[in-house]
């Protein structure tokens, strides 16, 4: 498959972070996640941005594998139960985890770099490092 163009990167990281809006606020608040995401596409002006698609897409697919997606993080988060993760880091690592397991499209090193990145935009100082182990090591279980 050819390599999408550099154009498509800032849109897709903007895509996952407005992913990361909506499953934090759900997440945060105890709220479904169908109710956030409408509520949240209600509030964007029009245009609407070309990368909503992506995002909604990536909404939907973690709250429909949700179980499977957190039994992965629970199980590889050395030392951590999920609720004890911050949420910014627990909801990233839902997103990457979807990435990995669902999104043909999305190389493993990419889905993982992109989460890493948000946790060090977003996060603590040991979340990038938490992240990155933590997801490599589901890569590494999901591919083999």
């Amino acid at each position: 498959m050819a390599e999408a163009p550099k154009s498509q990167m800032p849109a897709r990281r903007k895509a996952r972070k407005r992913a990361l809006d909506v499953l934090f606020e759900a997440d945060l608040r105890d709220l479904p996640v169908e109710q956030v995401l409408r509520a949240y596409v209600q509030r964007l002006e029009q245009p609407r941005p070309e990368h909503l698609g992506y995002a909604i897409g990536l909404i939907e697919g973690v709250a429909a594998h949700l179980d499977r997606i957190d039994e992965l993080i629970a199980s590889y988060a050395e030392g951590w139960t999920l609720d004890r993760m911050p949420v910014v880091d627990r909801n990233l690592a839902r997103i990457a985890v979807y990435e990995l397991l669902y999104v043909d499209e999305i190389d493993d090193a990419v889905a993982i770099t992109e989460a890493v990145e948000l946790a060090r935009q977003m996060s603590t100082d040991d979340s990038p490092r938490f992240l990155n182990g933590m997801l490599a090591r589901i890569a590494e279980f999901t591919t083999h």
